[in-house]
């Protein structure tokens, strides 16, 4: 059998122990002994600076920008965002605020898919992330960003592509040399990785930052303290752009060739 991805192994994966026929049988009766697909060619991530995180959201329809806005700020996943509900919000009173804790079997675009570790997410909001919740209050009863009375099925959509576009331009026009192709192809997913990239730029130990990008770590979510709630919350703040107080990123780039 030829080489496959990750993505292409994990969907022989549910079509062996979860996906199920009108007859309840599974789609597979067993995961076919494959070759992993090597990646070295693959895309890196790219994790946006400031600069550019400013220069591309300002070009994003208001819908995705807050969304993207929402996703840098905590590490969720595209679908994470997409589906979130208002059901899965926890308000913590000691506190004064609220976290959001996400089903394990949370399906994501497709409705067997599951999390992606199979464990609850614990989403941590910091005090941006915050504002732009309590902003999205009353604008659906199911969804918290909604889209024409509905949730969005991505957001990696033509909108995003075009704004990378716009954005790769105006960049070029203003520094007189031409977007980063990170830049110019940025990817939802880079939101994601923006955000681990900050933490580690304000020395957020890994355990932490494993736990506000929703890595798995074997730890039961829904069991966390006032306090610890709040030690995750004070570390997710020191990402937050406010004031001018965040800490400064400056990553390794290579040249565009």
């Amino acid at each position: 059998m030829a080489p496959a991805t990750a993505d292409a192994l994990r969907a022989f994966n549910l079509c062996a122990r979860k996906w199920r026929d009108e007859h309840k049988r599974p789609w597979l009766d067993s995961v076919p002994m494959i070759e992993m697909l090597s990646e070295k060619g693959s895309r890196q991530p790219y994790p946006l600076s400031w600069e550019e995180q400013k220069a591309f959201f300002i070009e994003l329809p208001a819908h995705l920008r807050t969304m993207a806005l929402y996703k840098v700020n905590t590490g969720c996943r595209e679908q994470e965002v997409c589906k979130l509900r208002w059901e899965w919000e926890i308000a913590v009173p000691e506190l004064k605020t609220s976290v959001f804790l996400l089903p394990a079997d949370f399906g994501g675009r497709f409705e067997d898919s599951g999390v992606k570790n199979g464990e609850e997410r614990l989403v941590i909001l910091n005090r941006v992330a915050k504002s732009i919740i309590d902003g999205q209050r009353g604008h659906h009863p199911e969804w918290v960003f909604p889209y024409e009375d509905g949730a969005l099925r991505r957001m990696n959509d033509t909108a995003w592509r075009s704004t990378r576009r716009r954005a790769a331009a105006k960049w070029e026009k203003t520094h007189g040399a031409p977007a980063h192709p990170g830049f110019a192809g940025l990817r939802v997913h880079d939101l994601k990785h923006t955000f681990g990239r900050r933490l580690r730029a304000a020395d957020v130990p890994e355990e932490d930052r494993k736990v506000l990008l929703g890595h798995t770590n074997g730890s039961v979510t829904s069991h966390y303290s006032a306090a610890e709630l709040g030690k995750l919350i004070g570390l997710a703040n020191k990402v937050a752009e406010t004031g001018g107080h965040t800490p400064a990123l400056t990553v390794l780039k290579r040249r565009a060739a």
